[in-house]
């Protein structure tokens, strides 16, 4: 069986799902049929800490064996200090599996732990969280009267998920601001799209939202739109899409490259093992002029394609500095219907490049202000139109 591989480990706020990229390797999941203890392992202290607190703990009926059990293993994964690999109890597991279908409830955004501050990656298009002025970038300093020092991203999803038409009240700082700022979010049912097609004289401005399940045929046919049309150049615009399904975001470079020109290589710690996916498309979009559009809010199978655009073809990125996940994730079911979700490698471009917690430096560096935003312009897009004409 092929285990999944996330290269995303961004939380997505509409159910509980990380998207992240959130990115899989699509596969039955790997399930862990038989137990067995490691012999090089002393668990006695463990066990002596158990019956202690079994049997003087004052409220014993407060003793739930499954949840000290879950407790005890969420531990052991956040002993590694590690943001990307976490564990997810029976109920998490299959929100976390349902939400990559594109349809939650929620606010829509992504979230992530960076140097040790919980912060927005992305609002998705058209939900509530966008609409509210949510930006990439954004620290989030509380959830209700919570503080998120120390928080993990699993417990800020509990607290910030919900039902349709409930509230959640973020204290946001952004870069620039004074001082922090409350924003009330009303939930939402949240439908992500997986892209979007303009014409631009002929330029075909072609916007990626992430690399879910139905991108792939999404893309296809959008290519199609675009051979048969009179564009002969394509903006990709990456910005704020926090990943997916990294056997998307491969077949999807195959239409932009050379059938056998390396997409990602997967770097594990054994130094002699490494994995390289290749681009095996048809090149349909080889021959198009192209520029990418990146922001700090592009992560992971985003960084992955527009890393393999720049190395395999000299193709320019314009924007901001990219989030900087640069990591790959391994999804394992465990007997009861739990997972865990384990860094397995790192990801390096083309060239062999790492880029965790760097990002991808855009060729042209172009911001985004908020005046900008307000009064509906796109400096950015510009740009990259420039460059192509």
């Amino acid at each position: 069986m092929k285990p999944q591989r996330i290269i995303s480990s961004i939380i997505l706020i509409v159910s509980f799902a990380a998207i992240f990229g959130f990115g899989f390797w699509a596969g039955k999941t790997q399930v862990v049929c038989r137990v067995c203890a490691p012999e090089t392992v002393n668990f006695s202290l463990f066990w002596e800490a158990w019956n202690k607190v079994h049997d003087i703990y004052v409220n014993p009926a407060d003793f739930d064996t499954q949840k000290l059990i879950y407790g005890a293993i969420s531990g052991i994964v956040k002993s590694l200090d590690d943001p990307y690999t976490v564990f997810f109890t029976p109920n998490q597991n299959k929100e976390f599996l349902e939400d990559v279908g594109g349809r939650f409830e929620g606010v829509g955004m992504e979230i992530d732990i960076k140097d040790n501050q919980l912060q927005v990656v992305a609002p998705l298009e058209g939900t509530p969280a966008e609409r509210a002025g949510i930006r990439a970038g954004d620290k989030i300093l509380k959830i209700g009267d919570r503080s998120t020092t120390d928080i993990t991203v699993e417990e800020a999803v509990s607290l910030i998920r919900g039902k349709k038409g409930t509230e959640v009240t973020l204290q946001i700082f952004r870069k620039g601001w004074d001082a922090p700022k409350e924003i009330k979010i009303e939930r939402d049912v949240i439908i992500v799209p997986s892209l979007k097609l303009e014409f631009k004289d002929d330029i075909a401005y072609l916007k990626l939202y992430q690399f879910s399940e139905n991108a792939n045929s999404d893309f296809a046919k959008t290519a199609a739109q675009i051979l048969n049309s009179s564009a002969n150049k394509i903006v990709l615009d990456l910005r704020n899409n926090p990943g997916g399904y990294l056997e998307v975001a491969q077949s999807i470079a195959g239409w932009f490259l050379e059938k056998g020109q390396v997409v990602v290589i997967e770097d594990f710690r054994d130094e002699k093992n490494e994995l390289v996916y290749k681009a095996s498309g048809n090149s349909s979009l080889l021959d198009y002029p192209i520029a990418v559009l990146i922001n700090q809010g592009s992560a992971s199978a985003s960084e992955i394609l527009a890393a393999a655009l720049r190395d395999s073809r000299g193709i320019k990125l314009v924007g901001e500095t990219s989030f900087g996940k640069g990591s790959v994730q391994e999804l394992v079911t465990l007997t009861d219907g739990s997972s865990l979700k384990i860094t397995v490698a790192d990801w390096l471009t083309p060239k062999g490049e790492h880029i965790k917690k760097v990002g991808l430096k855009p060729d042209f560096e172009v911001k985004l202000t908020e005046e900008d935003a307000a009064g509906g312009k796109d400096p950015q897009l510009e740009k990259a139109i420039e460059i192509l004409k």
